[in-house]
C-alpha cells in the first residue's frame, strides 16, 4: 500500500469515490452522473490549487482511500502565533479494507505537513464512527469554537 499526494488526473477515481462515501449516508438528490462530473469539475480544479491538499491511499494501482485538506489563511497579526488554519474532510477508506491502519497513515501524513506548514490549529466534523480515530491522534472537542449552521441538509 502506497500513500502520494494526489494529482488531477486522479480526479476522475476521486470523484467516484466521493460518490460512494456520501451516497452511503444521505439520500441522492442527484442523479449519479450529473454528480460525478459536477464532482470531477471541483476536484480537477482544487487538485491544481496551493491551499488544498488530497492523499490517496492506493493498492495495486487502485485508490482504496483518501483525505482532503484545506489550508485556511488567517488574518496577519503581529504576535508569534502561526496565520494558517487547516480543515480535514473527505476522509475516507473504502470498506474492505478498512481496519488495516489506512485511515491513521493518511491522517499522519496530512498532519506531518500541517507542522511543516506552521498550521496553528486542525478542525474537522468527525462522524461517529471516527472520532476515535481522530483522538487517537490528539483531537479533542473544544469549548471555545462556536458553529452555526445556517442551513440544514436536505436529506
Amino acid at each position: 500500500m502506497n500513500i502520494r499526494l494526489a494529482k488531477p488526473t486522479d480526479a476522475p477515481a476521486l470523484a467516484q469515490l466521493r460518490y460512494a462515501f456520501r451516497s452511503l449516508t444521505d439520500q441522492d438528490v442527484e442523479p449519479q452522473s450529473e454528480f460525478v462530473q459536477r464532482c470531477l469539475t471541483w476536484m480537477t480544479d482544487r487538485l491544481q490549487r496551493p491551499n488544498w491538499q488530497c492523499w490517496i491511499a492506493e493498492q495495486q494501482d487502485e485508490i482504496i482511500g483518501v483525505l482532503w485538506l484545506q489550508l485556511i489563511e488567517k488574518i496577519p497579526n503581529p504576535t508569534s502565533e502561526p496565520e494558517l488554519h487547516a480543515y480535514i474532510t473527505n476522509v475516507f477508506v473504502n470498506e474492505s479494507s478498512r481496519g488495516q491502519g489506512i485511515g491513521s497513515r493518511l491522517l499522519t501524513e496530512a498532519l506531518t505537513f500541517c507542522k511543516d506548514q506552521s498550521v496553528h490549529a486542525v478542525i474537522l466534523w468527525p462522524s461517529e464512527k471516527s472520532r476515535t480515530l481522530y483522538e487517537r491522534h490528539g483531537f479533542a472537542v473544544r469549548s471555545d469554537l462556536f458553529e452555526l449552521v445556517l442551513e440544514k441538509s436536505l436529506g
